[in-house]
Order: structure tokens, then C-alpha cells, then sequence
């Protein structure tokens, strides 16, 4: 027996010193819920990418292997699912949140533990100011909010504006605040400015409110749910001027919700799968042919740039340590990523270009591309 026991605590013993035969990563994200389109594509690109980071060999020599957890769109579900992954999944790192109040939910949870954190795609600036292992592979709000204000202001030559945003979300009134400041300073009027709250249905009594002051467009910095439903009970009480928002409008659903309404607005976004970089090109191919033939939105993008970034730096890292993982992604420099080439600054912030959309015919345009 005691031999046994020896035997058995030998084999214990050289198992748990044995190195891990693969790289755990978390992600958590928006599967089911209100912006279930964004968990899903963001979920997409980041198996893509580990698809063919393992294909090549994987990171280290060892595989990578994603463990998801559906935070339901809510919260408190994000911290919730970052505390799993973390105390009983072991992950390395995590990749996560779209939303920006769910980012700011659980980044707090990453940040005690010393677990790298990337947002594909948070643009409020507080995202990142939680900590130093709080990263994101998106261009930030102030950024996104004046370059809307600066298109419509100067090639669309409007000047009078009306705002309709979402109170309960963060990201929806950081933008409201960067396109506001940026018309003002630059000449133009906020003629009224309206909100609403997520899971509303009926914008009228804001719209007939907008109505009333004349603006040139509105601007509306919220999610495809309520954008869609906003654009088309805009049409029905006569308002035919463009409506405007952010890359929160990026989704199927803003098509399948605002109908021909839709048609005729601007919204601005991290890429578009018409652009003519081959990097596009190449990844839009590669997506289609994985996925059955659908078209990448910005999420699918984001997602595969977050997964590459964050296994190039444990590469560089040359191990899993959560230290040495956040300070190789702090020195990030032009990684060619295909959104395009991405340097993380000294806020944890990637410097990247943006693009404008027009929605024509049921389908995104590309109109123009602004460099940071």
C-alpha cells in the first residue's frame, strides 16, 4: 500500500510540475442579449485567428485554446464571467468586452489580478484608465465623436445639429460629449439634444421634438437596436434629413431593423470590407470562406486583430506571466493588424485611422478614411 501511495504521489507530483501543453486565453462577451451581433462576431474573428496561430505552430510551441463565457449583454454578468475565467479557467489573459459599461464592469476584476485585459473594441476613454494591464484594439471615443463632427461640418457642409442618445450607456454619452464640443468649437449648433434610455421603443416624442428646431442631421451615437427603430420613426413623422452615429450601428440588425430608412446616414467604423488594402482583402477572403460566406463587420475585425496582438506579445514575452504579457503589448509599435497598422500609446490606447460610411441601398459605402 504504502508502495502504491509513493507511486501515485510520484505521478501527482510530475504531472503538476509538468509545463502546460497549451495557452489558455479567456474571452468574455456579449453572446445572447441586446448587442448579441457584436459578442458573436467579435467571437468569430477570435477563432480565426487562433485557427491559424495554431495551424503555424501555435504560441510557444504550445497550442491556444480559448475558453468563452456569455455575459448576456449585462454588466454584472461581465464581472461575473471574468472572475470565472480567471479563478477557475487560469486563463493567461482576457480578451473582451465590445461595450463599454461592460468593459468598465470588469476590467477592475482583471486589473487586481494582474491578467492582461484587451478590449477589441470599448471606445469610452475610461476603458483603459482603470489600470495598467487595460489594453484595447480600437480607436477611443474623443477621436470617433470629432471625426463625425468634422465630416458632417466640413465635406457635408452642415451646421445645425440635433442629438438623440442613449443616458444608460457609456459609450453613447461619451460620444454625445466628443460631437457636441468638437461642432461647437468648430462653428456649428446643437439645436436640440434628446435621450433615451437602452430597451426604449417609442422615440417620437424626442423626434417630434427634434423636428421642431430644423437641424441639418441628427446624431445618433447608440446601439443598431434602438438606432434602427430611431431611423425609421424619424421617416415616418416627415424627418428626411441623414441621421449619423458610430460604429455601434455596425450590425446586420441596423439593416434588418431601419429597413429602407436606414438609407441616406453616415456612421463612422474601425474599417470596411470594401477598402483596397490587401489586408483587407486577405482577411475578408479568409472570414467569408470559414463563415459560410458572411461579410466581417468591424467586430469580426477587431476581435482577430485583439487575438493576434495579444499572442505576438506572449511570443515576445517569451512566457505567460501577466507582467511581462502587459509590458510587451505596452510596447507595441505599428503591429500590422488588418484593421490596419495599430501602436498602443502611453494610455493603452491604439493610435489607428477611422472610416466613414454611407448607407446606400441596404449596404455600407466607403466614403472616406481619417488618420488619427
Amino acid at each position: 500500500m504504502r508502495i502504491r501511495l509513493s507511486l501515485l504521489l510520484t505521478a501527482f507530483l510530475v504531472v503538476a510540475r509538468a509545463p502546460a501543453q497549451e495557452i489558455v486565453i479567456g474571452e468574455y462577451g456579449s453572446l445572447t442579449g441586446g448587442t448579441a451581433t457584436f459578442g458573436i462576431s467579435t467571437d468569430e474573428g477570435v477563432k480565426l485567428a487562433v485557427d491559424e496561430i495554431n495551424a503555424r505552430g501555435g504560441v510557444l510551441g504550445k497550442k491556444v485554446r480559448v475558453v468563452v463565457v456569455d455575459d448576456q449583454s449585462k454588466p454584472e454578468e461581465a464581472v461575473t464571467a471574468v472572475q470565472k475565467l480567471i479563478t477557475q479557467d487560469h486563463v493567461v489573459a482576457v480578451i473582451g468586452e465590445v461595450a463599454s459599461s461592460r468593459s468598465l464592469a470588469a476590467a477592475p476584476v482583471c486589473q487586481r489580478a494582474k491578467i492582461p485585459m484587451i478590449s477589441p473594441s470599448s471606445t469610452n476613454p475610461k476603458v483603459t484608465r482603470v489600470g495598467d494591464y487595460i489594453f484595447r484594439t480600437c480607436f477611443i471615443d474623443p477621436f470617433q465623436g470629432a471625426a463625425m463632427a468634422n465630416f458632417a461640418l466640413k465635406d457635408l457642409k452642415l451646421k445645425k445639429f440635433a442629438i438623440l442618445y442613449d443616458v444608460k450607456n457609456d459609450y453613447s454619452v461619451g460620444l454625445r460629449e466628443f460631437f457636441s464640443n468638437t461642432v461647437k468649437q468648430n462653428g456649428g449648433e446643437i439645436v436640440a439634444d434628446e435621450s433615451y434610455g437602452e430597451g426604449d421603443s417609442d422615440f417620437k416624442a424626442q423626434l417630434t421634438k427634434i423636428k421642431s428646431t430644423q437641424p441639418d442631421a441628427i446624431y445618433c451615437p447608440g446601439y443598431y437596436t434602438e438606432v434602427g427603430l430611431i431611423c425609421r420613426q424619424a421617416r415616418e413623422l416627415g424627418i428626411h434629413i441623414p441621421l449619423m452615429g458610430g460604429d455601434g450601428w455596425d450590425s446586420d440588425k441596423t439593416f434588418e431593423i431601419g429597413r429602407d430608412a436606414v438609407n441616406g446616414c453616415f456612421f463612422t467604423n474601425h474599417y470596411s470590407p470594401d477598402e483596397d488594402r490587401p489586408a483587407v482583402k486577405l482577411f475578408v477572403e479568409t472570414y467569408k470562406k470559414k463563415y459560410n460566406g458572411k461579410t466581417p463587420d468591424a467586430m469580426a475585425i477587431l476581435g482577430y486583430d485583439a487575438m493576434n496582438l495579444l499572442c505576438t506579445s506572449i511570443q515576445k514575452a517569451g512566457g505567460t506571466k501577466g507582467k511581462a504579457i502587459r509590458q510587451a503589448l505596452a510596447e507595441t509599435k505599428e503591429f500590422p493588424g488588418a484593421s490596419g497598422l495599430l501602436t498602443i500609446d502611453a494610455e493603452r490606447n491604439a493610435q489607428k485611422p477611422i472610416v466613414v460610411l454611407k448607407i446606400e441601398g441596404g449596404k455600407t459605402k466607403f466614403v472616406t478614411s481619417i488618420k488619427p
